[in-house]
């Protein structure tokens, strides 16, 4: 019967599936891309009683929407997942998944393969991983940028309105307009954490100074859709505003392509996006969702994987503005009082707003 299934889904995975309903035919071609068409790496166990621990295990790691090459948040967990891959000798299976219906059966057929840590990349994945992890206690899961709770699951978290208050403060001080902008992916608590602390960066380095917001959507192809960024910064630069700050995943290309356009700035975010349109990109405020990946593969390597909250700022590098050859001319003349203002937050002395302690139940939704 196994076998029997095995070569039903593989014609499947070749062409020959009938036309299905299509929140189904995501979540199937899915489960079959995971299991039918990914050849098997020798020792990778079978299921999760035969989980291995150390060098040679397989890692599942499933992706947000935007896929593995958006210069940003899913890009940064796939080199924090390759460098663990090259130090540690792990095997990396990942998933980019279409919409927010393929979180759960991805995860749930890299538990069933036995794959011994399950790793899920955005605040959207906190969910189905609740479910899933229960259904598998014996497989260690991860959610970066969300919390679950559990006796098998750990949670990364960061302080990312720190990063945003310090690349704000620096808008503040360079801008030339008095007038400077926000393009946020999907409307969620978390991007209007990002917006809340920027503009109080913004306003504590210049008072006069105006900030302008917009949101791509509100539904998880806000993500993905560089025309609707470029077209919401040609937007604020008509209005004046100089530069860009983009927190919105593949989405921000599209800001990118806009400041270039029209000789301004943007401010990237996640990944260090200083080099996709050099000199045009003032910086770029760096959430080390990398290290975070790596982190936990390094962990369940060395078996010492540890369930429960993580939570990284400025004070542990987890945050933080990034300077290199792209930009060092730009932001030279500022640097002293950024690293002051970086060492005020961090030490108290300024204390950066917070969207989610606004809200009844602070969260990532």
């Amino acid at each position: 019967m196994r076998q029997n299934l095995f070569h039903s889904l593989r014609a499947r995975c070749l062409g020959f599936a009938p036309n299905l309903v299509a929140p189904i035919l995501v979540a199937l071609m899915v489960v079959v891309t995971l299991v039918s068409c990914t050849k098997k790496e020798a020792g990778t166990p079978g299921s999760s009683s035969e989980k291995l621990a150390g060098p040679g295990i397989t890692i599942g790691l499933v992706l947000d929407k935007g896929g593995k090459d958006d210069k940003s948040f899913n890009s940064a967990a796939v080199a924090g997942a390759e460098r663990a891959a090259k130090e540690f000798g792990v095997v990396i299976k990942d998933v980019e998944s279409p919409d927010d219906a393929a979180f759960e059966p991805a995860m749930r057929t890299f538990a069933e393969r036995g794959m011994p840590l399950v790793i899920g990349i955005g605040f959207a994945q906190t969910d189905p991983m609740k479910k899933v992890a229960a259904q598998f206690p014996k497989t260690h899961f991860a959610v970066i940028d969300g919390v679950v709770e559990g006796p098998n699951v750990t949670s990364f978290m960061f302080e990312e309105h720190e990063g945003s208050y310090l690349v704000g403060y620096l808008a503040g001080l360079v801008t030339k307009t008095g007038k400077v902008g926000f393009v946020g992916g999907m409307e969620i608590a978390m991007i209007r954490r990002f917006l809340m602390a920027y503009e109080a960066g913004v306003i504590a380095a210049n008072p006069k100074a105006k900030v302008f917001s917009n949101f791509v959507g509100i539904t998880a192809s806000a993500w993905a859709n560089p025309s609707k960024g470029k077209e919401l910064a040609l937007s604020q630069i008509g209005q004046g505003a100089d530069i860009i700050f983009h927190a919105a995943g593949a989405s921000g290309m599209g800001v990118f392509d806009a400041v270039e356009e029209k000789k301004v700035f943007a401010i990237g975010v996640d990944s260090n996006q200083n080099g996709i349109k050099p000199g045009r990109v003032l910086t770029s405020m760096l959430k080390r969702v990398d290290n975070a990946v790596y982190e936990v593969i390094r962990s369940e390597v060395e078996g010492r994987f540890k369930p429960g909250p993580n939570s990284f700022g400025l004070k542990d590098k987890g945050v933080d503005m990034a300077v290199d050859a792209n930009n060092e001319a730009l932001v030279a003349p500022h640097m002293k009082k950024l690293d002051e203002v970086r060492e005020q937050i961090i030490s108290g002395k300024i204390v950066v707003p917070d969207f989610y302690k606004t809200q009844p139940t602070s969260g990532t939704k």
